[in-house]
């Protein structure tokens, strides 16, 4: 670089300008430790042996449980009993396709049926029921005290009000809270 003077001439300056120039300094056009990101979407591969991994782990669960727990009520037959309630059927034809899919890969060897105590059957929920507005669908913010109809805003109460008794009647029906007089 070319040292500053009070009698610096065009040639120092224009070597000082040389040296300052951003245009000349090399400058990569990546970042050099940038990496590439993780990539996020899985082929059918890595997808299949996901769920067949998860399988196996359910299937050693539920043959490990059902050490411990009791065995179904058999009918004289090998297979258990199937329930002719919809809830535990879907249930129990669940729980006999796993086994099904065991016994293939253990090389057709008797499984030992066992329970497992997740179902679908769950017991009932202990939140409230949500309460949606009987003319828009929204959820309802507020009730009218006269006829028990769900409303969204002052807007759809006005539409509930300029209805006849039938009307309301009707949109009660609908949602299963008719009055019913005897």
């Amino acid at each position: 670089m070319a040292p500053i003077t009070t009698a610096s001439n065009e040639e120092t300056h224009a070597a000082l300008l040389d040296t300052l120039d951003m245009q000349k300094v090399h400058k990569p056009f990546r970042n050099p430790n940038w990496k590439p990101a993780q990539r996020r979407n899985k082929n059918l591969k890595q997808i299949i042996s996901e769920t067949s991994r998860a399988q196996q782990s359910l299937m050693t669960t539920q043959q490990n449980s059902g050490a411990s727990t009791p065995l179904p009520a058999t009918t004289g037959s090998t297979t258990p009993a199937v329930n002719l309630n919809a809830a535990q059927a879907s249930q129990d034809m669940s729980r006999l396709v796993l086994e099904k899919n065991a016994r293939q890969a253990n090389g057709g060897a008797a499984v030992v049926p066992s329970i497992a105590y997740t179902s679908i059957a769950a017991a009932p929920s202990l939140k409230p029921k949500k309460k949606y507005c009987d003319i828009t669908g929204l959820p309802a913010k507020y009730k009218d005290p006269q006829f028990g109809m769900y409303y969204y805003n002052a807007e759809v109460y006005a539409i509930i009000k300029s209805m006849n008794t039938q009307q309301r009647q009707d949109i009660l029906r609908a949602r299963g809270a008719e009055t019913v007089l005897k």
